[in-house]
């Protein structure tokens, strides 16, 4: 019968074995601890933005571009009861992507070109039951629309930046062109050098919604 010193070599062997068969092979690359987005210069603007708390809203449809303002409204508000902090203090970034998009456009757009851009997303002023001839939701007397009378230049004052969609913005641009006989480029030149204010045209919507995140935004989705 094996002694105590015969078997403490025998399991002081069987470890060594253990971790040799365990042991990671040589050059193999231990993975990276943490995940680090990479930077681009396209979108240092969201760091720029002021604020110890950062959210993100979404809005891809007419409806979700009304809540956006609403919900825009409701986090300075919020912070202001709950927190007591001021508007400075809150950084809120609200995207237009998609059909949502053509609310990034202001209002001599919308004066020119409102028949076409209200054919596009099947909009009408709920008032006059027409094409809009401004930007509804920079318009005050609207209470019914999603925004709850929340204009645009309300939250702008208030702090709040938008990213806005350019492959909708484009997109939108073919569309009017192609209604009012037109270039697709002078039109969508136009839409760029008519938005709304703070505005920052992004390579698209969805993008945007990657790099907010990796810049620290909460995401919040209008619908």
């Amino acid at each position: 019968m094996p002694n105590s010193t015969t078997r403490r070599t025998l399991l002081t062997g069987a470890a060594a074995a253990a971790v040799s068969l365990t042991a990671a092979p040589a050059g193999a690359q231990t993975p990276s601890r943490r995940f680090q987005p990479a930077r681009h210069s396209q979108d240092e603007w969201f760091e720029t933005v002021p604020g110890k708390h950062r959210t993100f809203i979404d809005c891809a449809s007419v409806n979700a571009a009304g809540a956006g303002m609403l919900f825009a409204n409701n986090l300075y508000v919020g912070n202001a009861r709950g927190y007591q902090l001021k508007d400075a203090d809150v950084a809120v970034v609200v995207c237009l992507r998609h059909v949502a998009t053509v609310f990034a456009f202001n209002d001599d757009i919308w004066a020119k070109y409102g028949q076409a851009l209200s054919d596009a997303i099947s909009f009408v002023d709920p008032k006059t039951k027409q094409a809009p001839t401004k930007n509804l939701l920079d318009a005050t007397g609207y209470g019914e629309l999603p925004n709850g009378g929340v204009t645009i230049s309300s939250v702008v004052k208030r702090g709040t930046h938008f990213a806005v969609c350019d492959m909708a913005t484009n997109r939108m641009a073919g569309l009017v062109a192609a209604a009012t006989k037109g270039v697709q480029e002078a039109v969508y030149t136009e839409f760029a050098r008519n938005l709304i204010p703070n505005s920052h045209l992004a390579a698209a919507g969805v993008v945007a919604v990657n790099r907010a995140q990796e810049y620290g935004y909460t995401l919040l989705t209008a619908t």
